[in-house]
């Protein structure tokens, strides 16, 4: 079952929460550093993080699975939708951006899930994936959203896309302070953080992964009928990852 989305609100209202917010938003940062002018979806609870967007995105729609309920107040959003992540009420190749936090951990069908994702994001869209990393020490705890559900391994990540006809771009890792509250003040865990990056990547507690829809390819087998709808108006072109800093990602 999944967690509430009061719950998770309240969650990100902590200072653990406070935190998370502030580590996993930097690294998100240097692997989308601009949003300017597109069109952006966040699936399951990415509010906390779709708010830096809100100001320079054309649209930052926000979609919660109807078995976690929505916080409408106080979001990051454009626009708010309620319903099943595998049945996604939008037009093929609506969106520019695709971001998924606290979405795939409890999803009832990855596969499904996925192959929506795909449909509804434009050619050469990109979609990152915010999830509990098998290997770090907030999947261990379930004092955490990040400690329900299932945790990911980068194979396991690797493979769900590669199935769902995605390419990673980018790996990075976040939350390498143990989820403690006397480890989670600010100044704490950016030490933390910065120590961690550079002595073991691999132990970050949340594994971010940037994947672009793959066109040159069989297209999936859609989850339910194909939608027809007219383009964006104002589109010109797929939107790109600006990737003018790689050394701001870490490959772990």
């Amino acid at each position: 079952m999944r967690r509430e989305a009061l719950e998770l609100d309240r969650f990100y209202r902590s200072r653990q929460g406070l935190v998370a917010r502030e580590m996993i938003g930097r690294r998100l940062a240097a692997i989308w550093p601009d949003a300017r002018g597109l069109d952006m979806l966040g699936l399951g609870f990415a509010t906390p993080y779709l708010e830096a967007y809100r100001d320079t995105a054309r649209r930052t729609v926000c979609f919660m699975p109807a078995s976690q309920g929505a916080v409408v107040a106080n979001t990051g959003c454009s626009g708010i939708a309620l319903g099943d992540e595998t049945h996604l009420p939008f037009p093929e190749a609506l969106f520019d951006r695709v971001l998924l936090v606290h979405a795939l951990e409890e999803a009832d069908s990855l596969q499904a899930t996925l192959r929506e994702i795909w449909r509804v994001l434009a050619p050469e869209g990109r979609v990152v994936i915010v999830t509990a990393a098998r290997s770090g020490i907030w999947a261990w705890l379930d004092s955490t959203p990040f400690g329900h559900g299932r945790p990911f391994s980068r194979a396991q990540l690797s493979q769900l896309l590669d199935d769902a006809l995605f390419e990673p771009t980018a790996w990075s890792r976040a939350l390498y302070a143990p989820p403690w509250k006397w480890s989670t003040h600010t100044r704490i865990a950016r030490m933390w953080e910065e120590t961690g990056e550079r002595a073991w990547p691999a132990l970050g507690g949340v594994v971010l992964v940037e994947a672009v829809k793959r066109t040159m390819a069989l297209r999936p087998r859609p989850a339910t009928a194909p939608v027809r709808a007219k383009p964006l108006e104002a589109r010109t072109r797929p939107a790109l990852s600006r990737h003018d800093n790689p050394s701001d990602l870490s490959d772990s």
